[in-house]
């Protein structure tokens, strides 16, 4: 894949809100609304669906699962991989978020087993990609909560060849990779980072993403997209990111080619 275009990526959120495709989160407590939103607003159509009584049953309807280790618990594990290996057996695409990773036992522990179950694609900080690839045995350079995003680019090529799964690194400027070729996405706005779980609602639009195009096109046009509305959305926000969660919604509903290449920007990375 050489590149994904403005015209690609707004072709897909066309092609994504014409299938309104359902979403099931498994996810913290504190993303459960924001995700639902940024969902809403794309088009898809989102499930907060994780008991263990019933994951199996509704994985079998969705199009999409995103599961999200932030407010972590035992029960919630079970239902976590429960749901993992429902889509993986229905050929459903799956995205792991795997939150703070390296921070316990527990968390990391979570992390690795769910990795062993073959997501689709994992979306992370640099921080938790560089822990993630350094427990499940890939090479890593060692945790770091703030290292920038461009430090876990080894780790995260390295994950993706032992996974099989699309690596996305968030941070000031997103990587994706395949294990082979990585695309540098930049854009996105200062506030970003200052309202919480906007990156767990960006974990949710990659799986939506996912649903109209294969994972590495997929999780590149998302993560633009994603920029570019966080970008409109900031600048509407002058006083501070109180307001910035109905912004980058608003901004996700009318987001068009225009706005996608005035505000974000796909390269091929060569270091």
């Amino acid at each position: 894949m050489a590149s994904v275009t403005p015209d690609q990526i707004a072709a897909l959120q066309d092609a994504l809100r014409a299938k309104r495709p359902l979403v099931q989160n498994i996810t913290n407590y504190v993303a459960m609304t924001i995700s639902a939103n940024v969902l809403l607003a794309l088009g898809a159509s989102p499930a907060m669906v994780h008991s263990i009584e019933e994951v199996d049953e509704f994985g079998r309807h969705i199009d999409a699962l995103v599961i999200n280790i932030g407010t972590l618990q035992p029960a919630w594990i079970d239902s976590m991989q429960l749901a993992a290996s429902t889509a993986s057996a229905a050929g459903k695409p799956w995205v792991l978020d795997p939150v703070a990773c390296g921070a316990t036992t527990l968390r990391t522990r979570a992390a690795t087993d769910l990795l062993a179950l073959r997501p689709t694609i994992v979306r992370g900080n640099a921080g938790e990609i560089l822990a993630l690839a350094g427990a499940s045995g890939a090479a890593s350079r060692g945790v770091d909560s703030l290292a920038g995003s461009d430090a876990a680019i080894d780790a995260g090529r390295a994950l993706a060849r032992s996974s099989g799964a699309v690596v996305a690194i968030t941070g000031e400027t997103d990587y994706v990779t395949d294990g082979d070729d990585v695309f540098a996405i930049s854009g996105g706005h200062a506030l970003m980072p200052l309202s919480t779980a906007i990156g767990c609602a960006l974990t949710a639009t990659v799986a939506a993403f996912a649903t109209v195009a294969p994972p590495l096109g997929a999780t590149v046009a998302a993560l633009s997209a994603y920029a570019s509305a966080g970008s409109l959305a900031g600048e509407r926000c002058p006083r501070g990111p109180g307001h910035f969660p109905a912004e980058l919604c608003d901004a996700l509903h009318g987001l068009d080619a225009a706005v996608i290449a005035a505000r974000s920007r796909v390269e091929l990375y060569r270091p």
